[in-house]
């Protein structure tokens, strides 16, 4: 994991809840074990989100975009979005692969009400990315970093 400087607003970013993880080190964690599994499988090691929908506004996405990772009801983190794939689930559906950059960004804490698949998130409205590295720190208790993002502490 890296942290980086704020970027620019204006491009258009995707936003999606992190099912299942409860901080960043378990995003991290589970895309190590994914890529070894696309590894051990003769796949690229690309760390690779499948979603149902396809975004219409994919070209304004690619143009710089990032998916932004919402944690028990806070982004916290972000991947640039590479490229969007089209595959085919063994049910015979296509879908959209979002094939991310390795790097995982930390961001400022910002709460989001829960929703399902994901949503567009204007560059304008995206946190910005946080300036120190936490990523060897005990994460705060997802309540306390909401509760901190409400009152604007970040």
């Amino acid at each position: 994991m890296r942290d980086t400087e704020s970027h620019g607003p204006g491009e258009l970013n995707l936003l999606k809840l992190c099912v299942g993880a409860e901080r960043v080190q378990d995003l991290l964690d589970w895309q190590v074990r994914q890529r070894a599994m696309r590894l051990a499988r003769g796949q690229t090691p690309e760390h690779v989100h499948v979603t149902r929908m396809w975004p219409r506004r994919s070209a304004e996405i690619l143009d710089g975009g990032s998916l932004y990772w919402v944690f028990k009801g806070v982004i916290l983190a972000r991947q640039q979005i590479l490229r969007l794939d089209k595959v085919t689930g063994d049910d015979g559906i296509d879908r959209c692969a979002i094939v991310l950059n390795r790097d995982v960004i930390n961001t400022v804490a910002i709460p989001r009400r829960p929703f399902q698949g994901w949503r567009y998130l204007p560059g304008s409205d995206a946190p910005q990315d946080a300036m120190i590295d936490r990523s060897k720190e005990e994460p705060l208790p997802s309540e306390l970093t909401m509760a901190l993002a409400e009152f604007g502490v970040r």
